[in-house]
């Protein structure tokens, strides 16, 4: 089928005309694509991270060192997901949280490739990660506990987790976008 912009689109799921370099803290989600466990594996509600798992990990605290003004804060890795609160502390050209997450995406996609070729990692079919991702702009205090406690026990929710599986990217309804035109809560 030939290529048709009026069938053929995708939209955006980020909040329209907000300025993602804002100072501010930010829940973000990353799926594999297809929703494949190549992070490792959850039993009894603990989680067991493999090596790709671990670089992920290890990719995440990166961040921070590439983006001087992001903080990284909680987060987690799942088997066939990521989540995690990043936090930017002062706005500067080019430093956002798409830049933030597309950085993030090809250093472990890059890191991945390199594990399947030297260390029999699991291959992945054309790309790591979804090509989108969910992003949640944390608002207050009491969202921000909420989001920190939902990672921290995301592991001993694995059975009915939403992203073990099901088709939709988001988390849950108390967690949807509310837009607001003075920006997130910018939180210690």
């Amino acid at each position: 089928m030939t290529y048709n912009p009026n069938i053929h689109h995708r939209r955006s799921i980020r909040l329209k005309g907000y300025d993602y370099s804002l100072p501010g803290a930010y829940f973000i989600t990353l799926c594999t694509q297809n929703r494949e466990n190549f992070f490792g594996y959850i039993e009894e509600g603990i989680l067991h991270l493999n090596d790709a798992g671990e670089m992920v990990q290890k990719w995440y605290a990166e961040v921070a060192h590439k983006f001087a003004n992001v903080t990284c804060d909680e987060m987690v890795v799942m088997p066939n997901h990521f989540h995690c609160i990043w936090q930017i502390t002062t706005q500067e050209e080019g430093v956002n949280i798409p830049a933030a997450v597309q950085w993030f995406k090809t250093m472990t996609t890059n890191e991945y490739i390199r594990g399947v070729k030297g260390q029999g990692w699991q291959p992945f079919d054309k790309r790591l990660w979804q090509r989108d991702y969910y992003e949640h702009i944390i608002r207050n205090q009491q969202a921000y506990e909420h989001i920190r406690n939902y990672i921290r026990t995301n592991p001993e929710r694995w059975e009915s987790d939403q992203l073990r599986g099901i088709e939709s990217p988001l988390v849950g309804a108390d967690l949807r976008v509310c837009p607001s035109k003075d920006g997130p809560a910018c939180l210690p």
